[in-house]
């Protein structure tokens, strides 16, 4: 099948200057179709809404939140279908992927696409995109990262009533179909930790709940929150989707009336919890996700984003803010919110902290002298030190990873989501997709295995001189090994994501972002340049000219000669307002993306890169 070569362009009011027929979807099988197989004739009619996802990503969880509203909305005319096309070698496994899909909710048919034959057949750049499929079988809209459900209201609406005028619109249900669902005490667990009293509070993600535990670690004690998705404080609390938990210092709970801190991840908030009574407060966060507002001042006053674990380090709660690469610090005595390391380009950059580069981070823990954290995209180990700079202990970048032991230099993890201090003063990572815990010595810089088979481990804790490991994909807590116990070493493979790289020509390219407004909206330019576009490179010799930032989508870019690969990192924003000039006070969003490019160079490359932030290319 030859691949889709997107050339139209689209206005708002959906005319095409070509009309490209969307390819076929294939890949290994379906999930949620009853185990039947879709092609898009089976949708002719329809809306078609394309989402090119992978499990491990935070942006393509944030858009499948974003999705919901829409689906519910256009429940008669829109077809949404998840292609998954993986990034990690444990997102390809059919049954991890079957897990996840019942772990995130999602509600409409997945297309598993594991070679990402569907990925490249639409050109496909970025984790994650979307594409939009009019009733006739044309793709009319392409946008890549979050924050695009404005967008594509918008794009729907004008196709419903194009197409109802045509009478090429059709109405009712799609082929989705709900799978069953197993009930378990525990569901989708994320971490852990042992209170003074000896028992385990446990982030029971699933169950949108904080469940205490007997030190056996399967006795329920009692369950902190309804089990519903939601926001509501008090004795009956809601969650959504909590990860990390951290207790507080016994005087700083005084003070606070609170002794633990949530990470209620898909609210974007942290919530204080009073072990005594129960009861919830929120006590950081705004409710609203992060994108491009103020970082730093009263705590209930700035947004978050997708907060996943926290840490009682440096006299604050450190926050590991996986939606946009960085970390924040929350004071419970001043109540604010700060900055704490990282500039949200996601990637692995040491340093110091202000200048760092972080990539998803989803597990913290703390020492005297080190704030310890795993950054899972990159599949790396790395710590904060208290001069406030970061160091990498294991890791190599976006796109390697493996399970091999050994010297740290050399060793390989897959996208870690937990970590915990021993007593010995080593460390052990939940080394999430390898299925194993992992095992750092500072001193001498090796790691190896402490225990492996586990599904999905996410978090640790230790109990009587033994690790209680969070086995999140089997909803449970085990006790796989005591730090010491049956240590190996494995020489497991390195891998690569499969991601195919794109050919460039050595010399000038000339790289764009394609941004048009939704119908109905324009560029926001009242106060200066509505857009902005920033550029690095891994490694950063490989940009001779182009790399820093400016207010334009189109940047001149000179590659080394002398540099076969590498990774260019493009940081894209758009804002823009509805077009309506009656309205005193329009409606103003914005738009934005973080592309980690995989690039090879030869002379017959390309000299061209356009990447889509929303609308079609020209």
């Amino acid at each position: 099948m030859t691949r889709a070569v997107f050339t139209v362009g689209v206005t708002s009011s959906i005319k095409r200057k070509a009309r490209v027929r969307a390819p076929e979807l294939v890949g290994r099988g379906w999930l949620n179709t009853g185990d039947k197989d879709v092609k898009l004739a089976d949708v002719r009619g329809k809306i078609v809404l394309l989402d090119f996802w992978t499990f491990c990503c935070i942006n393509c969880l944030h858009v499948l939140d974003e999705l919901r509203p829409l689906e519910d909305e256009f429940a008669d005319v829109l077809v949404t279908i998840g292609v998954h096309s993986p990034k990690f070698v444990h997102e390809a496994d059919p049954d991890a992927l079957e897990a996840a899909v019942d772990r995130y909710e999602v509600h409409h048919p997945v297309l598993d696409d594991p070679e990402l034959t569907t990925w490249q057949n639409y050109a496909v750049k970025a984790w994650p995109t979307l594409v939009l499929i009019d009733p006739e079988g044309y793709v009319v809209h392409v946008a890549a990262g979050e924050g695009h459900a404005e967008a594509l209201d918008r794009v729907i609406r004008e196709l419903v009533k194009e197409h109802d005028a045509k009478g090429t619109l059709h109405r009712g249900d799609g082929p989705y179909t709900p799978p069953e669902r197993q009930h378990t005490e525990l569901r989708f667990p994320s971490k852990v930790v042992v209170t003074p009293q000896g028992t385990l509070l446990v982030a029971d993600a699933a169950n949108h709940s904080v469940a205490e535990l007997e030190a056996d670690g399967e006795t329920l004690i009692r369950r902190i929150g309804t089990g519903q998705r939601g926001r509501t404080d008090g004795a009956a609390p809601e969650f959504a989707e909590p990860s990390g938990i951290a207790l507080l210092p016994s005087e700083i709970a005084e003070q606070t009336g609170y002794h633990a801190v949530v990470a209620d991840t898909v609210n974007h908030l942290l919530r204080g919890l009073n072990l005594d009574t129960g009861e919830v407060t929120t006590i950081a966060g705004t409710g609203e996700q992060w994108r491009n507002g103020p970082t730093d001042g009263p705590a209930t006053e700035i947004d978050l984003s997708s907060p996943w674990d926290v840490a009682w380090w440096d006299g604050k709660v450190i926050i590991a803010m996986a939606g946009n690469h960085t970390l924040s610090a929350f004071d419970p005595i001043t109540h604010t919110v700060s900055r704490y390391a990282g500039t949200t380009v996601e990637g692995l950059n040491d340093g110091p902290a202000s200048e760092a580069f972080f990539a998803q981070t989803s597990g913290l823990a703390a020492t005297e002298d080190r704030l310890w954290l795993v950054d899972s995209e990159t599949s790396a180990l790395r710590w904060i030190d208290n001069d406030h700079v970061v160091h990498t202990a294991i890791g190599k970048g976006l796109f390697d990873f493996g399970h091999r032991d050994g010297d740290s230099d050399q060793a390989l993890l897959q996208h870690p989501l937990g970590v915990t201090v021993l007593g010995d003063g080593s460390v052990a990572i939940a080394d999430t997709y390898n299925g194993a815990i992992r095992r750092y010595d500072p001193e001498t810089g090796q790691v190896s295995t402490l225990a492996d088979g586990i599904k999905e481990p996410s978090g640790a804790a230790i109990v009587d001189g033994k690790l209680v490991v969070v086995a999140s994909a089997a909803h449970r807590l085990e006790w796989p090994v005591s730090p010491g116990d049956n240590e190996q070493l494995v020489a497991g493979k390195a891998h690569q994501v499969k991601r195919p790289p794109t050919i460039l020509a050595p010399g000038e390219v000339e790289l764009t972002v394609v941004f048009q407004p939704p119908p109905g909206q324009k560029l926001d330019e009242r106060y200066g340049p509505s857009t902005r576009l920033e550029i690095t490179s891994s490694p950063p010799e490989l940009l001779v000219e182009g790399a820093g930032t400016t207010t334009t989508l189109t940047r001149r870019l000179v590659l080394a000669t002398d540099v076969d690969m590498g990774v260019l990192h493009v940081v894209a924003q758009a804002a823009s307002c509805d077009d309506d000039p009656s309205i005193e006070h329009p409606a103003c969003r914005l738009t934005r993306q973080d592309w980690g490019v995989p690039i090879r160079m030869d002379e017959g490359g390309l000299r061209r890169l356009p990447l889509m932030l929303g609308g079609m290319d020209d």
